[in-house]
């Protein structure tokens, strides 16, 4: 499998050096030069196998001439044997339409793991091949950075800088970063919002004087190999639901685009999904994109999804270029302008493309926090905020007419509840606990540093420490 940039220049990749290259060397990201295609027999067999058999069936075709099968079904049994439940990821019936898929049964309790704990695996397979090491640099909103941090700490051919928005990320989820003691693991705060933390990873990346002297590697969603992962779990639930003699339509929790793109990664490989609802906080640069075509950034206002609180979904761009055409040139000169004036219209092309698949829906707090309430009261589920904006999606899409009354709807359940206890014991009085398996989170010590806000101090930071650690 060849993998392109969607900027059209930077030199075609197998899919191990496009995992750990992360962001192509023009600013774009990688994706595959074609999508691989099921058949609807090919979708039926698969019924009945477990999430890792599963898994090794999905991402064969992405991984061709970079894993044989055998080293990926061992990858794949590796990782996903590990879970706290034996389905990986579940489904939960709410009622006679909606459902529940828990993400977040792995060991940071967010649907990170799914992808990550295999991405980690992953650069361990690659660097030991190629005898090399690998800084990774990576910017989170609050679920990444714990993840990717989990991954790969106390890995020998990997060292970690994870860059969060100081006092916007909720506590379980900074403390998931913090207390991890490990000397290859940098966390760092950073005075500013989430999408200030990502703009100093994609400079960094874009910056030949630390990017080759350190050989950097992304763990955000920019890393095709980690949505590639991301693409199982509609897979896995479709089936289950009926699939492919049955439509499917999911709502998505969505802040960087990444999750909801792998649905449509889904839908490109013959999947029978019918809609993919892209749910959005108030900080809904998407749902104005995809409603309106007017993709222009605001100020990022804090919320009880922190999450969610970006403003720049870097994954979109994978899905300007595949429905505008597939022209990198074209969706360089508009990304850039993009860059230049944070503004930008979406062309007729990119709008018809992506209407024939999405549709979006904005959540306040009050609107959250009644979706929580309603899947406790209808179903004695407790649910996370970022699940709430989901599950309001779904229920507006339902009663708008935008998917069929007959169809299943999926709701992406990203985080387990206790990550958010505060959010959670206001909308419905009820305080989530942390599951056994996370330990004593608590009673830990913190570690990491904090850094005023410009790109020219973090990257110094990066540059000075991870030099000292690889001598």
């Amino acid at each position: 499998m060849e993998y392109v940039s969607t900027r059209g220049s930077a030199p075609v990749l197998d899919f191990e050096g496009a995992t750990l290259a992360g962001l192509a060397s023009d600013g774009g990201l990688y994706l595959p030069r074609e999508w691989p295609r099921f058949t609807e027999a090919q979708i039926r067999d698969l019924r009945g196998k477990s999430y890792a058999e599963l898994a090794a069936c999905i991402m064969a075709p992405f991984v061709a001439g970079s894993l044989s099968d055998d080293e990926l079904s061992a990858l794949c049994e590796a990782v996903y044997g590990d879970f706290g439940h034996s389905a990986v990821t579940p489904l939960v019936q709410l009622d006679e339409t909606h459902w529940l898929l828990e993400l977040f049964h792995g060991p940071t309790l967010a649907f990170k793991d799914v992808a990550l704990q295999m991405l980690g695996h992953l650069f361990e397979t690659f660097l030991e091949r190629r005898d090399k090491r690998l800084t990774i640099v990576g910017a989170t909103s609050g679920d990444t950075g714990s993840a990717a941090i989990n991954a790969v700490a106390g890995r020998d051919r990997t060292e970690i800088f994870m860059l969060h928005p100081a006092g916007r990320v909720s506590e379980v989820q900074r403390r998931q970063m913090t207390t991890v003691r490990a000397p290859n693991v940098h966390n760092i705060a950073i005075k500013g919002s989430f999408d200030d933390a990502q703009r100093h990873v994609k400079r960094m990346f874009a910056d030949p004087t630390i990017n080759q002297a350190l050989n950097l590697g992304a763990v955000n969603s920019i890393n095709w190999a980690r949505l590639m992962a991301q693409v199982v779990y509609y897979f896995h639930s479709a089936l289950q639901l009926g699939a492919p003699d049955r439509k499917i339509a999911y709502s998505v929790p969505t802040g960087n685009f990444g999750d909801v793109f792998a649905g449509y990664v889904a839908a490109q490989m013959g999947l029978s999904i019918e809609r993919l609802i892209v749910a959005t906080n108030v900080n809904d640069i998407l749902h104005r994109a995809l409603s309106k075509g007017d993709y222009s950034t605001g100020a990022t206002t804090p919320t009880i999804t922190p999450s969610m609180d970006i403003q720049v979904s870097s994954n979109f761009e994978r899905l300007l270029f595949d429905c505008g055409g597939r022209d990198g040139a074209a969706l360089a000169a508009q990304m850039d302008s993009f860059d230049k004036s944070q503004s930008m219209q979406l062309t007729d092309e990119q709008r018809k493309g992506a209407a024939g698949l999405f549709s979006s829906t904005r959540a306040d707090q009050d609107e959250t926090a009644r979706a929580l309430q309603w899947a406790n009261r209808n179903a004695a589920q407790v649910i996370d905020p970022h699940t709430g904006v989901g599950l309001h999606a779904s229920l507006s899409a339902i009663e708008a007419g935008q998917v069929a009354h007959d169809t299943p709807v999926v709701t992406l359940a990203t985080a387990h509840p206790a990550k958010f206890p505060d959010a959670v014991e206001r909308a419905i009085g009820v305080r989530p606990t942390l599951p056994s398996r996370v330990g004593d989170l608590f009673g830990r010590e913190e570690h990491f540093t904090e850094l005023a806000g410009d790109y020219e101090t973090s990257r110094d930071f990066v540059f000075e420490h991870a030099a000292a650690s690889a001598g």
